[in-house]
């Protein structure tokens, strides 16, 4: 059987890592949808370029994909607005979603966050919990939620703010045991690594990976 992978936001820091192992796994077919060109070149990868906002205009784009992998995500300043930033982190996924599920995609895998939970008071982490409570209800054979922590990689932009924590959770890292091991900064290429692997697996039914499992599964 073909398997086709589908990875959104492959120009982000854990979407380029992913597409680079995604092209050199077992794959037969890497399709990256993205809202600017992307430089990569594979043999295996097809690049989509899209508008977000008319998403539902590439429904096509997500026909006999094995799995998509959602990596799709911003910063409220970056976006601008909460608004802008529920646009990116909540519509996008969930609009995509509802397509690969029209399509038969069995495995839907994602990016989320720390501390998501849709009844959170802060804003950040109460937008990603409402993105994995309608990823829940989308109803996929497979769906895996991943929850890192501070993403450690380089960027495309620069961001000042995460340069510092970065800087920060890394002098941290080795006094970071026990109950506080699992707030560790993580690569962002242990995350794509993690995500691969588990998507070979093909398991069934929901399941959250936290940052500290995703440390361990993201390592080979």
């Amino acid at each position: 059987m073909t398997r086709i992978a589908l990875v959104l936001g492959a120009t982000g820091l854990v979407g380029r890592a992913l597409t680079r192992d995604l092209l050199a796994g077992n794959w037969d077919e890497v399709r990256v949808l993205v809202r600017r060109p992307l430089e990569l070149r594979h043999p295996k990868l097809k690049r989509i370029q899209v508008d977000w906002d008319r998403l539902e205009q590439y429904g096509e784009s997500f026909a006999g994909v094995s799995a998509v992998f959602c990596c799709l995500g911003t910063t409220i300043k970056k976006a601008g607005s909460q608004k802008q930033f529920e646009r990116v982190d909540l519509e996008y996924p969930l609009a995509a979603a509802a397509l690969a599920k029209a399509k038969g995609v069995k495995q839907f895998l994602a990016v989320s966050s720390m501390g998501a939970n849709a009844k959170s008071r802060t804003f950040y982490s109460r937008t990603k919990g409402r993105t994995e409570e309608g990823l829940i209800a989308a109803g996929f054979h497979g769906l895996h939620l991943f929850q890192p922590s501070l993403l450690l990689g380089e960027r495309e932009e620069f961001r000042l703010g995460e340069r510092a924590a970065a800087v920060l959770m890394k002098a941290l890292d080795f006094a970071m045991v026990g109950k506080t091991a699992k707030y560790r900064a993580i690569p962002a290429a242990t995350v794509a690594r993690a995500m691969m692997n588990i998507a070979q697996a093909e398991t069934g039914g929901v399941h959250i990976y936290t940052n500290d499992v995703i440390h361990v599964i993201g390592k080979h």
